[in-house]
Order: C-alpha cells, then structure tokens, then sequence
C-alpha cells in the first residue's frame, strides 16, 4: 500500500500519524520458520540485511506478514545517503554491518497464524502488531500520533525528518497508491530515470552532471540536470554505470535538453534526487543527488504531484 502526496497537512479524528521514514520498503514473510524480505518490487532482501533475520525469527512463532521501512541513521534522523553503504552492498561483511547498523521499522500487520487480516482496520491491526510481535532491536514498532496532523507536521520540521505520514485508522490494506494514506514533505525528493550524463568539467572526474527524467504518457520526459551530491567513490561507481549503459539515442522527449558534451544512456537506473521544488518549467531547482534505488522499476517512475 502507497501513499498518495498531499499538499497541507491537517488535525482530524480517526486519523493516525506517523513519521515519514527515509528508508528501503520491506514486507517481511514468516512461515514454517523460514524468514524472508522482499522490496518493494519483490527483490529478495535477506542476503542485503542478514541481521535482521534472527531477530525477526525471535519476534513470534508461527506465520506472519509484517510492512515496514528499513532504515540507517545520521545522527537522530534516518538517512537515504547513509542507508546507501548498505544497499549498494550483495553480502555486506561483519565490518559493514557494524559500520553502518540497520533497523527495521514495522508499520503494519498484513497476516498472523492463519488469518488475512487486510480488512481489519488499520487501527485494530496495528494493536495486534503491537501486541503479537516482540520488538527488540534492530526490530522497531513505528509508534504514531492520533488525531494532531498540524502539530506533528511542526515537529517534523524542527527535527529534520523528511516528512509525515496520515493514515485513516479505519482503512482496509490495499495493493497499490490510496487516498486513504497521505504522506507530507517537509523535504522535497522522489526517484527519477537517469537517461544522460555531461562530461566532467574542471577537476571532477568521470561524469559532470546526470540528466534525469520521469514517465509522463509513455515518455520520458526530461526534468533537470543533477551536478551535486557525488563523492569521489560515487562519481567513479557511477560512471562505471552509465558508460556500459550508453545508447546513440535520446530516450528523453526533446525539451529544453542541452546540446553540447552530452552521453545518452538507457533508461535503466533510477535515483533518489533531492530538490528545493519544481520551477514554473517543470524542472528541478537545486537538485541533488541521493543515492541509486534498486527497489522501484524505472517504467513506474512519474512526478509526484
């Protein structure tokens, strides 16, 4: 279940609010002792978080589904750049793991020994999660606020997080983007398609700036070039990358597209990009470079609106 962009965050009884996580989606599957993860486009994820696994099993006995975020910290906010050590990583060693700890927030409770419970609402479901799963570390319960949106948005602010979640306490669990969930951005990112790259310019090496884009009617339409946000270590991953991707053709609707040193790659890579909001032109200002997502399909990348 998504959750649909929303524009002013609101007060209102029965809903539950929670705070906006900048994580890696998973739905944890437990059945017949076996624990597994899967992203949000059904990649396995148990060699990627191994030590999540043994206290997932330690979590209850018997069957279950759980919906939750996976997450790193920078300080006391969750960090799509710092959780990027670790996905970028198949198998990630003792070292890694210790470097960069995991945890995984649960939101939801989707089955329990036998019973879809998808229709119960969502209120009632997180009260069997809370009282049906043991929650120790790196296995966090996502606690939430009734009923005072505006307020909660305020502190989200002040804290740095990137933003809330609303969600109505009585809605079913459904597959797919809902009205029923509303997320608020006190941050402005989302993924886009990479389909270029500039040539570096001055002392930077391998690529200049990537140009991104997203799906509108079939196209790829074309949203802003991305120059900031890259480390040495990503300029040079990343190039890697983009030079095994390169293609003789534009994959982007031709509109405002720069002309000179330009490489054009497939539509293959998708990015999480930070801005500051979309100018009149419909292009990013400001945009900064997040980090690679593995999680969503590039066909599936639109502009949030």
């Amino acid at each position: 279940m998504l959750a649909t962009l929303a524009d002013e965050p609101f007060s209102r009884a029965g809903w539950l609010f929670e705070a906006k996580l900048d994580g890696e989606r998973c739905m944890v599957f437990r059945r017949e002792g076996r624990i597994q993860l899967f992203s949000r486009n059904a990649r396995p994820l148990e060699e990627k978080y191994p030590e999540l696994i043994a206290p997932l099993k330690a979590a209850r006995k018997g069957s279950y589904i759980l919906d939750g975020e996976i997450v790193a910290f920078e300080g006391a906010v969750t960090s799509f750049g710092k959780l990027q050590g670790r996905m970028q990583a198949a198998r990630p060693p003792v070292e890694l793991q210790r470097r960069i700890p995991v945890f995984l927030y649960v939101f939801d409770l989707l089955y329990i020994d036998g019973y879809d419970i998808r229709a119960v609402p969502l209120r009632y479901r997180k009260e069997l999660l809370r009282a049906g799963i043991e929650f120790r570390d790196p296995l966090r319960f996502t606690e939430h606020r009734e009923g005072e949106g505006v307020s909660f948005f305020d502190e989200a602010r002040r804290r740095g997080w990137e933003g809330i979640v609303a969600k109505n306490g009585e809605s079913a669990y459904v597959s797919g983007r809902s009205r029923e969930w509303l997320k608020f951005k006190c941050v402005w990112e989302q993924e886009f398609v990479i389909g270029g790259y500039t040539d570096p310019q001055g002392a930077r090496e391998h690529f200049g700036a990537l140009l991104v884009g997203y799906y509108e009617g079939g196209r790829l339409r074309y949203a802003g070039k991305v120059g900031a946000g890259y480390d040495a270590a990503t300029l040079r991953n990343l190039g890697r990358q983009l030079r095994r991707l390169e293609t003789a053709e534009c994959p982007f609707r031709a509109d405002g597209l720069p002309k000179a040193g330009v490489h054009w790659v497939k539509p293959e890579l998708v990015a999480q990009i930070g801005f500051t909001e979309w100018t009149g032109a419909g292009k990013l200002r400001h945009p900064r470079f997040l980090g690679l997502r593995q999680d969503k399909r590039p066909q599936d990348v639109v502009r949030e609106r």
